[in-house]
């Protein structure tokens, strides 16, 4: 599902028990200096990324100041984040503005400690090579390292390297849970190109062999991803990034099911492998 940009005056974009995922939550919460919003959303822990901007984080008895240093837009540095436990509220305030602010969310129903994610504490990636238009940077927010510190909920930015390219390549799903081969997890996108007037192509096939749909993303497209094969890519010339949330139905550590008829690939891409290792 393609969700195009518009102003969602600080109201969740998927929401609460979203029909198509409602494993995950997106907001976007826009604010000028000086200016507060409360974030709190019942059965589902939450991740604070500002886009742009910096914020600080009151939750409960622990306050978390200066979280981001982005000024201009996100390829101006490190993100960095704050983890509140489930249904927590959360203040946030805009102490350097203006501030974008993604709030990412996923059902779990136990509540743990918050903590913030410094731009020290991001754990990188970056795989592919040009040759195979595939090269790609995944900057963990919430990734494996916080296993234990949080339940369901993974979060990460993705830029693909370079001018234009694809991305989430060779093609993969994770709407079943069938370990060891696969879990679900619902997934929603944030785009945002460089130069803003980029655009690039969501690709959504349901099933192997049949035809499937094709959505074209701009500067804040949103794209919610419930099931099937999912590579996308930008157009040549300009820089594709997107901020990722992943929710588990049953467990946080991701396992991807790449197609049959383009798995071999995996053999044919640098650094692959260890990407994918990244979010088990």
């Amino acid at each position: 599902m393609h969700i195009a940009p518009y102003d969602n005056q600080n109201q969740p974009i998927a929401g609460v028990d979203h029909p198509l995922v409602p494993l995950v939550y997106f907001n976007i919460v826009k604010l000028a200096a000086g200016e507060s919003f409360t974030s709190a959303v019942p059965g589902y822990e939450t991740c604070i990324v500002p886009a742009t901007g910096t914020i600080e984080v009151i939750t409960g008895d622990e306050t978390f100041p200066g979280i981001g240093q982005r000024r201009l837009n996100v390829w101006d540095g490190e993100p960095e984040g704050v983890y509140i436990g489930s249904g927590q509220p959360a203040r946030i305030i805009c102490t350097h503005g203006p501030a974008e602010v993604f709030v990412a969310g996923a059902r779990f129903g136990e509540v743990l400690p918050p903590f913030a994610i410094r731009a020290g504490d991001i754990d990188p990636v970056q795989y592919g090579s040009d040759d195979t238009k595939t090269h790609r940077k995944i900057k963990h927010i919430l990734g494996q390292k916080y296993r234990g510190r949080a339940g369901r909920l993974l979060v990460s930015e993705l830029y693909t390297v370079g001018a234009g390219g694809w991305s989430g390549f060779p093609s993969h799903k994770h709407d079943t849970d069938r370990l060891p081969l696969e879990t679900r997890h619902d997934e929603a996108y944030n785009f945002r190109f460089n130069p803003p007037h980029g655009t690039g192509l969501q690709m959504l096939q349901r099933e192997d062999g049949k035809p499937g749909d094709a959505y074209h993303v701009v500067d804040g497209s949103t794209i919610l991803l419930d099931k099937g094969y999912h590579p996308c890519c930008a157009l040549p010339g300009y820089e594709m990034y997107y901020f990722t949330i992943l929710g588990g139905l049953s467990q946080r550590p991701l396992v991807q099911f790449f197609q049959p008829s383009h798995a071999d690939q995996i053999e044919t891409i640098p650094g692959i492998k260890n990407m994918i290792a990244k979010f088990a």
